[in-house]
């Protein structure tokens, strides 16, 4: 039983989601507290309350599912958030992120979300996943330019171990680049100090103003931006999860940490793909215990606050890009297979791939919405046309 759960590739894929999780978009958080005029003390608060919301969340989903079920603070969210908390008071601030999840409990536990999600069809949702993941296998490769080395050994690894050792490929590909950049000087390990976070309460103060315009564009960015592909993810994976009570349970997060700084939770996309991959295990009914992992890293990043966010630091970016990417190949592979499998929705397919890989954001709402909305609506015209298609192929 030990031995199941100290496979390093479940292991490497949990730490590996997230470290993307976190280098990727912590210095956005990191402003929007600051935005809000959080005190140093109140910094650390928010990094605790999302370490432990994210930890808590994904190790009792993941064990209470047995799937891969990974969270994420809302990365867009973060972003409205740098704007819109510009002269708003902390307290009135926190009541903003307490309607949010109390909105976002509601339309979990009560179905709706669910309801909505069952009437995309599995092409346009592989399409949309592969849109989303295409930038890592993108930026992979694009990082030859200024880190020859670096990257050149990471991939090597990779493919070394997917010949030879393949469970173990990612963990083996993180330790070859560590151990390159360790070489090179680009492991900054010295900066990081032991260093407890204290949480820090704000009682939540209502101003109907900034519930509307800050908690209410808060609820639809973090809905449609993330929990929408997080599911989009966890289903074109396999694991046919009901989405209630995941949607509902991260909602309820949001409530009970909001006061602390915990400003949003949702269902993760990019960093669950790593964990959903076949490098994680190659075994699906096994995957939920990176998800795991990764809950138990990101309690640490909780509960050791500043210490974890320069441990995770210490890494060069460049590293953690090219790792991920080559995580996710498979997974960008097999999406872009189901999203053109079939000819007659290959068109809307197609529209939904492209337009959520242009990385556009309109009214706040990012490109996984508006591929998505868009490959719906091509769905829907190109309907007449598809079904004679299939006719034809028949």
């Amino acid at each position: 039983m030990l031995k199941n759960w100290l496979s390093p590739s479940l292991l490497s894929a949990g730490l590996i989601a997230v470290l993307v999780g976190y280098t990727s978009s912590a210095p956005i958080v990191f402003e929007a507290a600051r935005t809000a005029g959080a005190t140093p003390a109140e910094v650390a608060s928010w990094l605790w309350a999302l370490g432990l919301g994210m930890g808590v969340t994904c190790i009792g989903l993941s064990v209470a599912t047995r799937a891969p079920i990974l969270t994420a603070w809302s990365t867009p969210g973060a972003a409205l958030l740098v704007g819109a908390l510009r002269g708003v008071p902390m307290s009135q601030a926190v009541a903003a992120f307490a309607f949010a999840a109390a909105l976002t409990a509601l339309v979990g536990f009560s179905g709706t979300f669910e309801r909505l999600m069952r009437r995309v069809p599995a092409s346009v949702a592989s399409a949309m996943l592969a849109g989303v993941l295409l930038q890592f296998g993108i930026d992979l490769f694009g990082l030859f330019g200024n880190h020859r080395l670096l990257v050149g050994i990471a991939v090597l690894a990779f493919l070394l171990g997917r010949r030879w050792a393949p469970r173990y490929a990612v963990p083996l590909t993180l330790a070859a680049g560590a151990a390159v950049a360790g070489l090179l000087g680009q492991l900054h390990l010295g900066s990081v100090q032991f260093q407890l976070a204290q949480p820090n309460m704000t009682w939540p103060q209502w101003n109907t103003s900034v519930v509307l315009g800050v908690g209410v564009p808060l609820f639809l960015v973090t809905m449609a931006s993330q929990n929408m592909p997080g599911l989009i993810v966890l289903r074109s994976n396999g694991y046919r999860v009901a989405s209630s009570p995941l949607i509902g349970a991260t909602g309820v997060a949001g409530l009970l940490l909001a006061p602390f700084g915990g400003f949003s939770f949702n269902l993760a996309a990019i960093t669950a793909a790593i964990c959903m991959s076949p490098n994680a295990h190659p075994d699906p009914a096994q995957r939920w215990r990176a998800s795991v992992w990764a809950g138990l890293f990101y309690l640490l990043t909780g509960v050791f606050g500043a210490t974890m966010a320069a441990l995770l630091a210490a890494f060069p970016s460049a590293l953690i890009s090219a790792v991920a990417g080559l995580a996710l190949l498979g997974t960008i592979g097999a999406s872009l297979h189901g999203a053109l499998a079939d000819p007659a929705e290959r068109d809307a397919a197609m529209v939904t791939f492209l337009l959520t890989a242009s990385g556009i954001t309109v009214f706040s709402l990012g490109s996984a919405f508006w591929g998505l909305l868009a490959g719906l609506a091509a769905t829907l015209l190109l309907r007449p046309f598809s079904r004679s298609l299939k006719r034809h192929h028949k």
